[in-house]
C-alpha cells in the first residue's frame, strides 16, 4: 500500500436515477474502507430511490425499478451508512463532482447530521486528469495493467478506483502519500464552492452569490 493514512479510507461509488445530484437519487452505493493498517472492509447495498428509474439509467447501470423495490430507502440505510463512515477520509472518481453532491443532497434530504465537510476528499480522476488525461476503465488499464470488468457497477467501479489510487501514489514522486496533500491536489475548478452540489458559490470580490436558477450571479445579501 502506497498511501499514508492518519485515518480510514472510503472509496466510494454511487449509481443514481440520472445525473441531476439536487434531483436525481442514489440506487447503489458500494464502499471499499482501507485502513491505516491496511485491512479493508466493504459497504455495498442497493437503495430503492422512491422514484421511477428512467430507463436511460437502467441501460448504463443495469439497474431497474424492479431490482431496488425490496431495498432499503437512503434514510433506512443511514445509521449503518453512517457508522461506517465515521472514521473515514473519502475517495472516489469523478467523486467531487458527482459522488460527493449527490451524497450531500441525500444526507440533507435524510435530514442527516453527517459533516461531509470535516472529512478529506481525493478525487482520483482528477489526479488522473492532472496526470493523463483518461477515463476509469483507461485508468485501470494504464495504472494496474488489468481490463476493467462490470463497469458501471458500484462495487466494481470502487475496487478499479482503490486499486489506480495506489497506483497513482506508487508512480508519480510529485505525489505525498497523505491524505491532506491528496485532497488539495486532486480538487479541480471547485475552489470558489460553497456547498457540495455547487449552488453556492464566490464570485470575484469573495462574496457569496447564487450559482444557480433565477437568482444566479445574485449575491445572498441581495436576494435575502
Amino acid at each position: 500500500m502506497n498511501i499514508q493514512l492518519e485515518n480510514s479510507l472510503a472509496i466510494f461509488d454511487l449509481e443514481a436515477t440520472g445525473l441531476n445530484v439536487t434531483q436525481d437519487r442514489i440506487v447503489e452505493i458500494a464502499i471499499v474502507k482501507i485502513a491505516p493498517d491496511g485491512s479493508r472492509s466493504d459497504f455495498h447495498s442497493r437503495v430503492n430511490p422512491e422514484i421511477p428509474i428512467p430507463a436511460e439509467s437502467t441501460a448504463i447501470h443495469g439497474i431497474s425499478d424492479a431490482d431496488v423495490a425490496n431495498s432499503p430507502t437512503f434514510k433506512n440505510l443511514l445509521p449503518e451508512l453512517e457508522a461506517f463512515l465515521a472514521d473515514a477520509d473519502f475517495a472516489g472518481y469523478n467523486s467531487n463532482k458527482f459522488d460527493l453532491p449527490l451524497l450531500a443532497e441525500e444526507l440533507l434530504r435524510a435530514d442527516s447530521s453527517f459533516d461531509l465537510s470535516s472529512k478529506k476528499h481525493i478525487d482520483v480522476q482528477n489526479i488522473f486528469h492532472k496526470m493523463e488525461q483518461r477515463t476509469l476503465a483507461a485508468a485501470y488499464k494504464f495504472y494496474c495493467a488489468k481490463n476493467l470488468e462490470d463497469a458501471h457497477t458500484a462495487l466494481a467501479d470502487a475496487n478499479a478506483t482503490w486499486e489506480v489510487l495506489d497506483a497513482q501514489i506508487q508512480r508519480y514522486d510529485e505525489l505525498n502519500e497523505d491524505v491532506e496533500f491528496l485532497s488539495e491536489f486532486s480538487r479541480y475548478g471547485d475552489t470558489t464552492r460553497l456547498d457540495f452540489a455547487g449552488r453556492l458559490a464566490f464570485n470575484d470580490k469573495g462574496t457569496p452569490i447564487y450559482n444557480f436558477g433565477k437568482h444566479k450571479g445574485r449575491t445572498i445579501e441581495e436576494v435575502l
